[in-house]
């Protein structure tokens, strides 16, 4: 396409109808491209334009070529056409101002005000009535004094102990001078847990270490056809009723986990009923460990009771909150007395000595109705009854007691039934245990002191925590655990 022709094709696309006709000499492609680029790029980076060269006059005589536009040029005026320019490649043709005309500078569009979204308009709060508040100022997100931080929800790491330097004497001056809105935010300091937040890592009580390590060893062995019998090394418990707190829990002892026995402790939990006249009942049993039924004389002892307790829990219930003790020490020691006759006939069933095949027996009724603050404990055999009132220790199964009667068979050395009904009080602690921790609680000073101190906050231990102090060590104790305890609010 030639340079007249380029000139056409451009007044066609940008020039009005009415557009004179007249060209521009000027007005070629190269001068619009310069344009195009100086509106594009920096004025103050691009290059000048190189000057137009000056035409000169035609001496020669001849004809002139008239331009597309069908006007011939006036004599004289024609411009020389000069040398002729290389051919070069065709530049990409941008639209822009035509030579001449002042070029205008870029300006950003003005955008309206952001409109606060609180205030009403056609679908806005207005027409569903809602109370607009108040639209406030913009306000910076700052972090309230009342407001803890992130890092005061974990207790910090116990860092060492630094020597703090004397405050300067400017600073201390900037800072009664500046207002209260310059002055720097104070952070709440995180508070560390109180000393009765963690247990005491102690492995055992008393001057001599036990003889057998603290973690199970050996697994008992397993019979094939009675898995169903088999029994974990721990056994945990809790509950919530009322004003009280239930914890309980029944653990191997050093040297059933060492020699690889089964657990002979047996304990069990069940509630009876529903609503306020619900009944809660704890039973744990421990056999001796020379006896070779004793684990399963236990868990049959405790489901024994159980079932009959469960069975007479309307009229254990009604007797509990009106007081009656003289009806539940009679029902209790019949339901006991029962449990042993049922564990006799088994013995003779399968051939085993009545000493062989017995346990000691601990059960205690709780009720659910709150304004029932009576507990009721009964059992035989060994086994204890403690009470932890004011800081002090209470052993509310002393030998000889009062309380004491005949076990069933009449025998020297036979059982004797033990009943005991009390009134709790706020901030009693009762603790049921079975032979495995009664004898050291009864013989060791050192382990009720422990425990004492532990439970000293009103807040009962959760599970783990309870476990723990459960399983406290002393040398010349091991045999199985098991311990049920109250926490009164």
């Amino acid at each position: 396409m030639s340079q007249q022709g380029a000139d056409d094709w451009w007044q066609k696309l940008y020039e009005g109808p009415d557009a004179g006709a007249e060209p521009d000499p000027g007005d070629t492609l190269d001068n619009r491209f310069r344009s195009a680029a100086g509106v594009t790029t920096d004025p103050a980076a691009a290059p000048a334009p190189p000057p137009a060269p000056a035409a000169a006059p035609s001496t020669a005589p001849g004809p002139t070529t008239a331009p597309a536009t069908g006007l011939a040029p006036a004599p004289d005026l024609a411009p020389d056409p000069g040398p002729p320019e290389p051919p070069r490649a065709p530049e990409p043709l941008l639209p822009g101002p035509r030579q001449g005309e002042p070029v205008a500078t870029p300006t950003l569009p003005s955008l309206p005000p952001p409109r606060d979204p609180r205030a009403g308009d056609a679908t806005g709060y207005a027409l569903g009535g809602v109370a607009v508040p108040p639209v406030r100022g913009p306000e910076l997100p700052v972090r309230h004094p009342e407001a803890p931080s992130p890092e005061a929800w974990f207790d910090p790491a116990p860092q060492p102990a630094s020597v703090a330097e004397p405050e300067r004497g400017p600073e201390r001056g900037a800072e009664s001078e500046a207002g209260p809105e310059q002055r720097p935010e104070q952070r709440p300091e995180p508070v560390a847990a109180g000393p009765r937040a963690v247990r005491p890592a102690v492995s055992h009580l008393g001057d001599r270490a036990p003889t057998y390590a603290p973690e199970p060893g050996a697994l008992p062995p397993a019979d094939p056809a009675a898995l169903d019998g088999l029994t974990p090394d721990t056994v945990l418990e809790g509950a919530r009723y009322g004003t009280y707190t239930l914890r309980a829990a029944s653990l191997r002892g050093d040297s059933a986990r060492y020699r690889g026995e089964a657990r002979r402790d047996f304990l069990l939990t069940a509630r009876f009923g529903s609503g306020d006249d619900a009944l809660i009942l704890v039973a744990l049993a421990g056999g001796d460990r020379a006896a070779p039924g004793a684990a399963e004389a236990a868990a049959e002892l405790c489901r024994t009771v159980a079932s009959a307790v469960g069975r007479s829990q309307d009229r254990l219930a009604e007797d509990i909150r009106g007081g009656h003790r003289d009806a539940l020490r009679s029902g209790l020691q019949r339901l006991t007395d029962r449990g042993y006759g049922r564990l006799r006939a088994s013995a003779a069933e399968r051939g085993l000595a009545e000493s062989a095949y017995t346990a000691g027996l601990r059960g205690l009724l709780l009720p659910v109705d709150p304004r029932c603050r009576t507990r009721v404990c009964f059992g035989a055999g060994a086994g204890g009854l403690f009470r932890l009132r004011s800081g002090q220790w209470q052993d509310l199964e002393p030998a000889g007691s009062a309380e004491d009667k005949e076990g069933p068979d009449g025998t020297e050395g036979g059982f004797r039934f033990r009943f005991r009904a009390a009134v709790a009080r706020p901030g009693d602690t009762l603790l049921l245990c079975s032979g495995g921790l009664a004898e050291p609680m009864r013989e060791e000073a050192a382990l009720p002191a422990e425990l004492a101190a532990r439970w000293a906050d009103p807040e009962p231990p959760g599970l783990a925590a309870f476990l723990a102090d459960t399983q406290l060590r002393l040398k010349g104790y091991a045999d199985d655990r098991t311990a049920a305890a109250i926490w009164e609010a």
